[in-house]
Protein backbone atom coordinates (compact mmCIF):
# COMPACT_ATOMS: atom_id res chain seq x y z
CA UNK A 1 0.00 0.00 0.00
CA UNK A 2 1.48 3.30 -0.98
CA UNK A 3 1.81 5.70 1.64
CA UNK A 4 1.30 9.67 0.98
CA UNK A 5 4.04 12.09 2.51
CA UNK A 6 2.04 14.78 4.80
CA UNK A 7 4.00 17.55 2.79
CA UNK A 8 2.12 16.41 -0.23
CA UNK A 9 -1.28 17.54 0.35
CA UNK A 10 -0.83 20.85 -1.50
CA UNK A 11 -0.34 18.67 -4.56
CA UNK A 12 -3.47 16.45 -3.53
CA UNK A 13 -5.36 19.45 -3.29
CA UNK A 14 -4.28 20.47 -6.94
CA UNK A 15 -5.18 17.20 -8.21
CA UNK A 16 -8.47 17.19 -6.82
CA UNK A 17 -9.41 20.42 -8.35
CA UNK A 18 -8.29 19.06 -11.73
CA UNK A 19 -10.14 16.01 -11.16
CA UNK A 20 -13.33 17.55 -10.47
CA UNK A 21 -12.71 20.16 -13.19
CA UNK A 22 -12.91 16.94 -15.74
CA UNK A 23 -15.39 15.31 -13.46
CA UNK A 24 -18.01 18.28 -14.42
CA UNK A 25 -16.94 18.36 -17.94
CA UNK A 26 -17.49 14.75 -18.13
CA UNK A 27 -21.22 15.51 -16.62
CA UNK A 28 -21.94 18.14 -19.63
CA UNK A 29 -20.46 15.85 -22.54
CA UNK A 30 -22.74 13.09 -21.22
CA UNK A 31 -20.25 10.21 -20.53
CA UNK A 32 -21.50 8.51 -17.86
CA UNK A 33 -18.22 5.54 -17.98
CA UNK A 34 -15.95 8.45 -17.64
CA UNK A 35 -17.68 10.22 -14.64
CA UNK A 36 -17.86 6.35 -12.92
CA UNK A 37 -13.62 6.37 -13.34
CA UNK A 38 -13.34 9.67 -12.11
CA UNK A 39 -15.71 9.50 -9.04
CA UNK A 40 -13.78 6.28 -8.03
CA UNK A 41 -10.58 8.17 -8.72
CA UNK A 42 -11.58 10.70 -5.95
CA UNK A 43 -12.82 8.62 -3.82
CA UNK A 44 -8.93 7.05 -3.71
CA UNK A 45 -7.56 10.41 -3.73
CA UNK A 46 -9.89 11.77 -0.50
CA UNK A 47 -8.59 8.59 1.54
CA UNK A 48 -4.82 9.43 0.62
CA UNK A 49 -5.44 12.47 1.90
CA UNK A 50 -7.28 11.11 5.17
CA UNK A 51 -4.29 8.56 5.64
CA UNK A 52 -1.80 11.50 5.11
CA UNK A 53 -3.62 13.80 7.76
CA UNK A 54 -3.45 10.53 10.44
CA UNK A 55 0.34 10.40 9.81
CA UNK A 56 0.45 14.06 10.55
CA UNK A 57 -0.99 13.59 13.53
CA UNK A 58 0.76 10.68 15.19
CA UNK A 59 3.69 11.35 16.55
CA UNK A 60 6.45 8.96 16.23
CA UNK A 61 8.07 6.94 19.04
CA UNK A 62 11.62 6.06 19.02
CA UNK A 63 12.49 2.66 19.88
CA UNK A 64 15.81 3.05 20.52
CA UNK A 65 18.88 0.67 18.90
CA UNK A 66 18.59 -3.08 19.51
CA UNK A 67 21.70 -4.33 20.46
CA UNK A 68 22.66 -8.33 20.77
CA UNK A 69 24.05 -10.14 23.55
CA UNK A 70 27.85 -10.26 23.21
CA UNK A 71 29.05 -13.81 23.19
CA UNK A 72 30.25 -15.36 26.39
CA UNK A 73 27.89 -13.20 28.60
Amino acid sequence: MLSINPRMLPRLDELEADLLARRQRAIDEGWRGEVEGLDLTLRFLRSKRAQAHRAAATRTVDLGMPTRPRPGR
